[in-house]
């Protein structure tokens, strides 16, 4: 997949990922606890870390995000989402590949949340994860 790439993601892209945060999953937020904009907006700024980020790009435009964090003993996904015209186009999957192959070369797992509404579960089984534990709202998954 050529026309996806990747760039670090920097200060500038906060409202960028802001939008993207809302555009991708405030549905699935709204559906599990409600979505209150206040409480969102003051929550995504205290918690902005662009360098924990790299920006998804499809043919030079800023189409998502994902954050893999390196655990030692696994890789997490901490966070990843795609705008919703982007989506269905096999660029999550593309991305999260990449993920277990490294994971596989390295031969740890790989890890991933997500809330219990958001269909994206559906893609994470497809690529091999299985549910290791649940919260009220959540599923760990691990491949």
């Amino acid at each position: 997949m050529k026309e996806v790439t990747l760039r670090r993601a920097t200060e500038a892209d906060y409202d960028f990922l802001y939008n993207l945060h809302k555009d991708a999953l405030k549905p699935y937020i709204d559906e599990t606890w409600g979505w209150d904009e206040e409480w969102q907006s003051r929550y995504f700024s205290e918690r902005f870390d662009p360098t924990s980020r790299e920006i998804i790009q499809h043919r030079g435009l800023d189409i998502g995000c994902v954050s893999v964090q390196d655990e030692g003993d696994a890789l997490f996904i901490a966070y990843i989402a795609i705008l919703p015209g982007y989506q269905r186009q096999g660029i999550g999957s593309h991305l999260i590949r990449r993920v277990l192959q490294e994971a596989e070369s390295r031969n740890i797992p790989v890890r991933i949340h997500t809330l219990k509404v958001n269909p994206a579960r559906e893609l994470y089984e497809r690529l091999g994860f299985r549910i290791s534990s649940t919260t009220e709202t959540h599923y760990l998954m691990e491949k």
